[in-house]
């Protein structure tokens, strides 16, 4: 399929294309896009560039290699031309809440397309609160948290909605994700996220920005909430039909931001609205526990991990020194022992149910770090997908998007089943 005409210098640019994130999406990128692609690397360094460009025509000898842009976070004249020669950006300059404002707001103001890899909810959260109306008014489809962290939770539950409305005629409930397993270990970007949250943000703005549809463009006003038992709230351990016995995620708060935001976009977003999931749709996100004893462990050491890391300057310190640096990661070999499966239901939202239907999900993958990056890049750059300018979340791109990253390795399957 053929890129859109948009006049600009470059179809796409990577920001960031040395480091660890970045370098994976512009190695994907060489593999797989179309040889027609006007593309560039951007960064600091204009060896450290050149060598990822290497990289790339080792990976395919066939297609021109990308051009260099030369970019630092600090200089805006350098970002602003960078916005204003291509039709997209990739960032993967982290951690975002530092280096990320000043490319997103040119991004916003110059009608650029956006992406970035951040998990930082609260930096999230503010950049929609001071760019979005110039999202809207210049036409930049602007999408934060298009990563690992966050874009499988948000496919699986805009699937699992939309078995339900067409499989059983229904709207959405409730939906239940869970990370079923997980061999995979963070890159340096990711740890440094985490670690340099809390020196960034008030404990306030950090609980605000998290809270179950904090960032929904409507209110939530059902006053539905997700299922929650004694046990759970006491030792964070509860059991759920067709998922089992299942504990704390570490990466619920940062997936429900997401997933809750989307249905609020459905929802407002005209192109949109037949998705909507539902006005009493609730989610929750969970990690399968072998045993209760195993289950109770993980709830409480990420209760305590998370104390020591907002209040204890020190363990922040100390934690850094046994981690994956910015801009480092998995070796390749590594990466292709790595897998995370998920699985989910979704329960409909009929008042007749006597069969106790539900829609279950599995999805898998690995090896997908820069691949869901580079395809939603694809999919705005060949599918019109009908979003004019704003903030959006990656499920508003819509199945065109899902079948692209399954063919890039995320496997997805839906079905309905007994509850």
């Amino acid at each position: 399929m053929a890129f859109k005409n948009h006049g600009r210098h470059y179809d796409l640019v990577v920001f960031g294309a040395t480091g660890y994130t970045g370098q994976l999406t512009a190695e994907h990128i060489a593999k797989y896009f179309p040889t027609s692609l006007k593309w560039a690397v951007a960064g600091r360094s204009e060896s450290k560039l050149q060598s990822i460009i290497e990289d790339c025509k080792k990976l395919n000898p066939d297609r021109l290699p990308p051009s260099i842009e030369i970019a630092n976070t600090n200089d805006g004249a350098q970002l602003e031309t960078l916005a204003k020669k291509t039709f997209l950006v990739i960032t993967t300059v982290g951690p975002y809440c530092l280096y990320g404002e000043s490319i997103f707001r040119l991004c916003a103001e110059n009608g650029t397309h956006y992406l970035d890899c951040t998990g930082e909810t609260p930096w999230v959260a503010r950049m929609i609160n001071k760019y979005e109306s110039t999202a809207r008014k210049t036409g930049a489809i602007m999408i934060p948290q298009s990563g690992v962290e966050s874009v499988p939770a948000d496919l699986i539950s805009w699937s699992l909605a939309q078995h339900l409305r067409t499989d059983l005629g229904a709207l959405t409930k409730d939906v239940v994700v869970t990370v079923h397993k997980l061999n995979s270990t963070p890159s340096g970007g990711t740890l440094a996220t985490v670690l340099v949250l809390f020196e960034q943000f008030s404990l306030k703005e950090v609980v605000e920005s998290t809270k179950p549809f904090a960032t929904s463009p409507i209110p939530h006003t059902s006053g539905a909430k997700p299922q929650k038992g004694f046990l759970q709230t006491i030792l964070g351990v509860t059991s759920r039909p067709n998922l089992g016995l299942l504990t704390t995620s570490i990466s619920a708060t940062v997936d429900q931001a997401v997933v809750t935001r989307t249905w609020g976009l459905l929802h407002e977003i005209p192109s949109r609205r037949k998705e909507f999931y539902g006005s009493g749709f609730t989610w929750s996100e969970f990690f399968k526990a072998r045993n209760w004893l195993y289950g109770i462990a993980i709830h409480f050491g990420l209760a305590i991990g998370s104390l020591l890391l907002v209040f204890v300057p020190p363990f922040r310190s100390l934690v850094k020194r046994f981690v994956y640096q910015p801009g480092e990661g998995v070796s390749r070999e590594d990466m292709e022992k790595e897998g995370i499966e998920y699985r989910a239901t979704a329960t409909p939202d009929i008042k007749s149910n006597p069969d106790q239907k539900q829609a279950f999900c599995r999805a898998w993958f690995h090896g997908m770090t820069g691949a869901f990056l580079a395809e939603a890049a694809r999919t705005i750059l060949e599918d019109d997908v009908e979003l004019g300018g704003g903030i959006f979340t990656p499920a508003c791109l819509g199945q065109k998007y899902i079948d692209r990253a399954s063919d890039a390795g995320f496997k997805i399957e839906v079905k309905t089943i007994d509850g």
